[in-house]
């Protein structure tokens, strides 16, 4: 998967990332914020590590217009997400892609069957993807890993592969 997120990263421009189709319809900058912000933070939960984006100013460093993952705000909102420095950005994106591998790389096999989360959840956090993929009080840590990293990885992978033909640009595999 972050095999795809890399090619996908080097074939597409500022231009192209920032291009603005009409409202309602997301600028390719929010599914590049949102992916690997949403992965970095997910890394640092699991692992009980720190986030990468906030512990070395990245939000500065890639210009980012909106500093926010992008979870609970509204399609206007991020509408106005843009990526000022786009080589930066890409950065921080395999920096982030490099960590989480080399994380599950260093875990414990026996790690994965660990209860991350469990007990009575807020009506909100109900609807949320991992409840519809798990649909259990508990989320153990390959839970997370599975939907958190992987499956939300591959869910905007197939929405930057439409977004990039907005912009003429084609799919990453067939």
């Amino acid at each position: 998967m972050h095999g795809l997120w890399i090619e996908a990263l080097a074939t597409m421009n500022a231009e192209q990332v920032n291009h603005f189709e009409r409202a309602g319809v997301l600028p390719i900058a929010f599914t590049l914020n949102h992916m690997p912000r949403m992965e970095d933070f997910a890394r640092a939960i699991l692992s009980s590590g720190t986030m990468i984006w906030t512990d070395e100013g990245w939000a500065e460093r890639t210009g980012i217009a909106v500093d926010d993952i992008g979870k609970d705000t509204t399609v206007a909102e991020m509408e106005l997400q843009r990526i000022g420095d786009y080589p930066a950005f890409v950065e921080y994106a395999h920096y982030v892609f490099s960590a989480t591998e080399n994380w599950l790389d260093e875990l414990d096999p026996d790690a994965l069957g660990e209860v991350m989360f469990g007990g009575v959840y807020p009506p909100s956090a109900l609807n949320a993807y991992i409840h519809r993929v798990v649909r259990d009080e508990k989320i153990l840590r390959v839970d997370a890993i599975e939907c958190w990293i992987y499956q939300h990885g591959i869910r905007h992978l197939g929405e930057l592969e439409h977004a990039r033909a907005l912009v003429g640009l084609g799919g990453l595999t067939s």
